[in-house]
């Protein structure tokens, strides 16, 4: 498994017909996505299919987690027109399935939770029907910004633990928090029982098995439905070095671990990121939870 800029293996670029649309939609519309500002290694494949993970609230985070390649320092002043851009770049690109995520904005303070929300109702006015999927960072531990998500008609409210619970202060910044992570999805879960949420672990850190296996259960204990476990890649020098790759046959059993553990959905696989493939995993979760909610198109 390569890592990602360290040079070990390069990747071929083809840019496809829907590849170019996208990103002529994405220039035209100035809007910025996660797959370019985090060096996602499933952009190839979802840009060429047709589908991108819009990043709101700008390109600067005010957290510095150890493992990230997006730029930290000062972020920009929001901007007003940002929502309804996401908006019709989603409507433009065909998608009925729009992911939405963004830095962490410690300097506003609603944590950019209005923002969000803004964005989430501008998407279900401009696409009827659509499913909006919402990668959120913490919002600071607020009950009140998490509201504000919610009940702007989030389908799906994603927000990742990352990391087992000792790794936690050397991978994340200080400010966030492994148990504030549960907190966010289990309160969200109470917030709107009939909410599909999700986290991601990502593998090779230096936890150990049983830290896996531990924060897995943490995650179901706080009622979560979709988990993703994938590889650290590390995107340059700057951020952590990998402690292990894993082999398909670890994230196969992880993978059944999982299932046995009651999630609805599972995705495991070294190349997985919290947004890949999130609209056959809100599909297959609708299913195995017996259906309750919203299937894509419905109105």
């Amino acid at each position: 498994m390569s890592q990602a800029g360290a040079g070990k293996a390069r990747l071929r670029i083809r840019l496809t017909p829907g590849f170019t649309q996208v990103r002529e939609v994405l220039a035209r519309h100035r809007v910025a996505t996660v797959c370019e500002e985090s060096l996602c290694p499933n952009i190839l494949e979802c840009w060429g299919s047709g589908t991108a993970t819009f990043m709101i609230m700008g390109r600067v985070c005010t957290r510095g987690c150890r493992f990230c390649y997006v730029r930290k320092g000062r972020p920009e002043p929001l901007d007003p027109t940002e929502p309804v851009r996401v908006a019709r770049a989603a409507r433009e690109m065909g998608l009925r399935y729009v992911v939405i995520t963004s830095v962490t904005r410690d300097d506003l303070p609603d944590g950019g939770a209005g923002h969000y929300a803004e964005t989430i109702r501008a998407v279900k006015r401009e696409i009827p029907g659509a499913v909006v999927e919402a990668l959120i960072p913490d919002f600071g531990g607020s009950r009140e910004a998490l509201r504000t998500v919610v009940e702007a008609g989030v389908d799906v409210l994603a927000h990742n633990v990352e990391t087992v619970r000792r790794l936690t202060p050397h991978v994340r910044d200080p400010r966030a928090s492994y148990e504030r992570s549960l907190w966010v999805l289990r309160e969200a879960k109470r917030l709107n029982p009939r909410l599909v949420t999700k986290s991601s672990i990502l593998l090779g850190f230096g936890e150990t098995v049983e830290e896996v296996l531990e924060a897995m259960r943490d995650l179901r204990e706080a009622g979560v439905d979709i988990l993703v476990l994938s590889q650290y890649m590390r995107p340059s020098r700057r951020q952590l070095p990998v402690a292990k790759y894993y082999t398909m046959e670890e994230f196969r059993e992880l993978e059944r671990e999982a299932y046995r553990m009651g999630f609805a959905y599972v995705l495991a696989h070294p190349l997985a990121r919290t947004s890949y493939k999130a609209r056959e995993a809100y599909e297959a979760a609708l299913r195995a939870l017996g259906g309750g909610g919203k299937t894509q198109g419905d109105s």
